[in-house]
């Protein structure tokens, strides 16, 4: 009698008995699996965003970067839904039919879908946004809400699946995670961010002043924005975890080649030297990283730390204008004080994220 052979497709995930009625667990391939995808997804949201801002006419929702961001999507979306249906078919009930902290990236998924359907009928209805509309349209934030959820399951399964020691190292698809996120945050406030223009180069030297005030409060209010939105990733992720070394060098490095090459011909010290800013920055930060080893179980170290970094990512990037991009038409007090106002921005978010102990009565 012939027997048959089984074909067995590899596991992605393990039953973990410590949750509850045996919830799954992610292992490192599904982990790395889904960054991948997530790179691939932001990829092109980071390519559709090039297409708005260096093709002004661009009139049509059927475009090869629309093409790049949505086949990311549909393969993320595909390979949750297949891991869903398998584990069903395995026996798991739906609500744990995906490994632990992959739940809401299956919603993200549900809410990019919708938001795709509402982004094709809000473009025939209103045309194709440009310049900030584009970030600010209510069916492209449903999109990044959507986005977000999915491109975080690495980063939650890593929160629920290690225990919760600030000794222990985060795994590189939770900060490779984190990173895309960052990212995400960058692209959708890139209107109001250093590495979006520089507004504070001599390129953008203002002609009157009225627009000397605006250019004036819009730098200041993107030097906050963006030190508030980097501390804020990087001080969740410390109250949690001690980071890896390079673990700052590769996200800086990441996100400013994104930014940078998304918006070349923006920057008074040209496009390599942006990233080359970011790359620095992030070396730097490891450093502070590795010497101060900011945590939950070392207080000030965290505060330093969440003033120092902003301080040296823009402390080199005023460097960078000087040296590379023939100066900065702001006040010595307006760049020196922008520089240590990010540094007091970072030093509060410590607060809130790690507050000091409340006295016992």
């Amino acid at each position: 009698m012939q027997r048959t052979r089984v074909l067995r497709f590899p596991s992605f995930v393990k039953k973990d008995a410590a949750h509850e009625g045996e919830r799954l667990t992610s292992s490192l391939a599904f982990d790395a699996v889904m960054v991948a995808l997530a790179i691939w997804f932001v990829g092109g949201v980071y390519l559709d965003g090039w297409a708005h801002i260096h093709i002004p006419k661009l009139e049509t929702f059927f475009t090869p970067w629309h093409g790049a961001l949505y086949s990311g999507y549909f393969i993320s979306a595909l390979f949750l839904f297949a891991t869903l249906v398998k584990n069903m078919m395995n026996g798991y009930p739906p609500a744990r039919a995906l490994p632990a902290g992959y739940e809401l990236s299956m919603v993200g998924a549900i809410v990019f879908a919708f938001g795709g359907v509402g982004d094709l009928i809000w473009h025939t209805l209103f045309g194709i946004e440009a310049s900030v509309d584009a970030l600010l349209s209510p069916t492209h934030l449903i999109l990044a809400t959507g986005a977000s959820l999915i491109v975080t399951g690495p980063l939650r399964a890593a929160w629920l699946r290690s225990p919760n020691r600030t000794t222990e190292k985060a795994s590189l698809p939770a900060v490779l995670s984190l990173t895309i996120f960052y990212s995400i945050l960058t692209f959708f406030t890139g209107y109001a961010s250093p590495f979006g223009e520089t507004l504070v180069g001599m390129n953008r030297l203002p002609v009157g002043g009225g627009q000397t005030l605006r250019f004036q409060e819009l730098g200041v209010a993107g030097f906050l924005l963006q030190a508030a939105i980097l501390m804020g990733i990087l001080l969740f992720i410390l109250r949690r975890w001690r980071l890896p070394l390079g673990s700052l060098t590769l996200m800086m490095t990441l996100n400013t080649l994104a930014m940078g090459l998304m918006h070349t011909g923006w920057f008074s010290t040209g496009t390599l030297v942006m990233i080359g800013v970011g790359v620095l920055a992030g070396l730097l930060g490891d450093v502070l990283n590795w010497r101060l080893a900011p945590s939950a179980d070392h207080p000030a170290a965290f505060r330093w730390f969440a003033f120092l970094m902003p301080v040296v990512l823009y402390a080199l990037y005023y460097l960078a204008l000087f040296i590379f991009g023939g100066g900065v038409w702001w006040s010595v007090h307006m760049w020196t004080g922008s520089i240590f106002m990010s540094g007091v921005v970072g030093l509060l978010l410590s607060y809130a994220i790690l507050p000091p102990p409340v006295p016992k009565s």
